[in-house]
């Protein structure tokens, strides 16, 4: 089955919220409600990023990474916030390409690594571990070529 994965726009934030489940709490309150309320938010902003993975229409995964400045890192730290699969679907493809997407948009905006909170489950480690990422206590990273670095040499 073919995923595609596209930047979230405001009409899929509910979607998402609902994908999300028990992963997405909230200020407050805590409700979903304040969570898509930050989800609105950061579609707009420029140091997050909302991907939503798509099979015929229908949104089937999404994630969310946001970019930070670290002087330990040198330079920005993009940090995979939430990572969510609809349980009906091939949860490894999804999982793949959404965090192909993102490793290519961190990369894009500068990022020196990308990191994540490490998964519980056995088997979702192993998929982002296909991915490059390696356990770091309790996150999960990886380091990154900056954007067009491929064929670059040092001076």
């Amino acid at each position: 089955m073919e995923y595609t994965v596209r930047a979230a726009k405001i009409t899929d934030i509910d979607r998402f919220v609902a994908l999300g489940g028990e992963q997405i709490g909230g200020r407050g309150s805590g409700t979903a409600l304040d969570a898509a309320d930050m989800l609105r938010q950061l579609v707009y902003l420029p140091h997050a990023s909302i991907l939503v993975a798509e099979r015929r229409r229908e949104i089937v995964g999404g994630a969310v990474l946001a970019i930070r400045p670290s002087v330990r890192a040198g330079g920005y730290v993009g940090t995979v916030d939430l990572l969510a699969v609809a349980v009906d679907v091939d949860a490894d493809a999804v999982t793949e390409v959404l965090l192909a997407e993102a490793l290519r948009s961190a990369a894009n905006k500068g990022c020196a690594s990308v990191e994540a909170p490490r998964p519980d489950d056995p088997v979702e480690r192993t998929r982002w571990e296909r991915q490059g990422f390696t356990d770091l206590g309790p996150r999960m990273g990886r380091t990154l070529a900056p954007a067009g670095a491929g064929g670059r040499r040092p001076r």
